[in-house]
């Protein structure tokens, strides 16, 4: 009898010191390995960089390679562009009638490089001296788009948040890196677009993180709407739209530009 509940004794310790370990053992976080964080797929494409930093990637659109300017229509009737092409660059005819000249391409989210230059004889002051700009979204010819501003800004003292760098009266740049007329300038620009819901109201507003001469000058910054030069600014829906370059109609000799490339971020 004693030995049966011995037994029994010992049967009830061990099951006892069973639970007691599974139940301490429950409480026990799980250590984690290094492999719970990997991920492995999808794996990204393999993209060629440039030459140099200014030189296009492998999955670039050429927009402007000093040849030619096929990739460009007149932004009033989309006939061809009508702005010089010579040397290697691209230069602006302000001629009557001309204006501004668009890319055939519409895009929505890019990464955009775009170099320009004004003229070392450069007249002028404020806003007349060396204007023009670059539309990260031309929405058509009645509308502002949206607008990096181009300008003289060595030395030429205008409203801030209308100097070369600035996002056109809604954003002065953070610095001015601005070389003097006669040295190539470089705008490097990440374009999100804004986003519009079915009945045409605003879903997300658009961003620019752009550097200038390799300095940042806008990081992220959130546009308000449409970049206009009287008025607030506001939103107007759209899907796609070219990228503009601008023939501003003050009197200063006309700037040019070369190097133009973008990427598809969609």
């Amino acid at each position: 009898m004693r030995s049966g509940l011995y037994r029994i004794a010992h049967i009830l310790a061990s099951a006892n010191v069973l639970f007691l370990a599974a139940f301490v053992g429950a409480q026990q976080p799980v250590q984690p390995k290094p492999e719970d964080t990997e991920i492995w797929q999808p794996v990204p494409k393999i993209v060629a960089p440039g030459a140099t930093d200014a030189d296009p990637p492998s999955d670039a659109i050429v927009l402007f390679d000093g040849k030619n300017e096929d990739a460009w229509v007149s932004a009033q009737d989309h006939s061809p562009a009508r702005w010089f092409v010579h040397d290697g660059v691209l230069t602006v005819n302000k001629a009557p009638g001309v204006g501004n000249i668009e890319t055939r391409r519409r895009f929505k989210d890019y990464q955009l490089h775009i170099e320009w230059k004004i003229p070392t004889d450069i007249t002028g002051s404020g806003q007349a001296r060396g204007n023009s700009g670059v539309f990260l979204a031309s929405t058509g010819p009645g509308d502002a788009g949206y607008e990096l501003q181009v300008l003289d800004s060595y030395n030429n003292a205008t409203y801030v948040n209308g100097q070369a760098g600035s996002i056109y009266k809604q954003s002065p740049p953070l610095v001015n890196p601005d070389r003097p007329p006669g040295a190539w300038q470089a705008y490097d620009v990440i374009w999100t677009a804004p986003r519009f819901n079915a009945d045409g109201s605003l879903q997300a507003p658009a961003y620019a993180t752009v550097f200038f001469n390799g300095v940042l000058v806008q990081n992220h910054f959130e546009l308000k709407g449409q970049t206009l030069y009287i008025g607030q600014p506001f939103y107007q829906a759209y899907s796609t739209a070219p990228i503009k370059l601008q023939a501003h109609g003050d009197k200063s000799q006309p700037i040019s530009f070369r190097n133009i490339w973008v990427r598809e971020l969609n």
